[in-house]
């Protein structure tokens, strides 16, 4: 039996609805776009630190909404491999450097509106250690520490941006900063 016009256009509104309430679809709905058009994750952990569960950093409960978004736009670009420069002509590039990646996290935060490289990440935002957001930075290399993670293309896995438990310098003499209250 042939499908009328109304039918199959009542059968499209059904399939529209069905496809507006998939995992993804909800997931945007419910969380925050960071540079690379990825979501926030409305996945969170409890306490105050952040849990590292295979190579993927997921936000405390109580964290502010910007630092579960610096956090939802590092994992964006986790993996990625070291490229010398890599973040500082385009927020999306094929890989990153150090402070290219630091840069794109605080930006997916709203906290940094043009990349900066690590020594202009030495001079960000306050002195000193803040409570959510730390970022450590010298005139040849930047982190930070997020929730208790540490994101860096130094001392973690890989070779380009990642997230680590370790938070062990180094070496060196670093700038301490953060953004305010965070």
């Amino acid at each position: 039996m042939p499908i009328s016009k109304r039918s199959s256009r009542i059968g499209g509104i059904v399939v529209a609805a069905a496809l507006a309430f998939t995992p993804a679809a909800t997931h945007a709905a419910t969380g925050g776009t960071s540079p690379g058009g990825t979501t926030t994750s409305a996945e969170t952990v409890s306490g105050s630190k952040a849990k590292l569960v295979h190579g993927k950093a997921i936000a405390p409960e109580s964290a502010p909404r910007r630092v579960k978004r610096v956090i939802a736009a590092a994992n964006h670009i986790r993996n990625k491999p070291y490229k010398w420069g890599g973040g500082h002509g385009s927020w999306e590039d094929s890989g990153y450097d150090c402070s290219g990646a630091v840069s794109y996290a605080l930006h997916g935060g709203n906290l940094l509106s043009a990349p900066l490289a690590s020594s202009g990440l030495a001079r960000w935002g306050r002195p000193g250690k803040g409570h959510w957001i730390s970022v450590f930075g010298n005139s040849g290399h930047a982190y930070m520490i997020v929730a208790g993670l540490r994101f860096d293309t130094a001392m973690t896995r890989g070779d380009g941006p990642s997230w680590s438990r370790s938070l062990q310098s180094i070496g060196g003499t670093f700038s301490k900063r953060h953004a305010g209250s965070l």
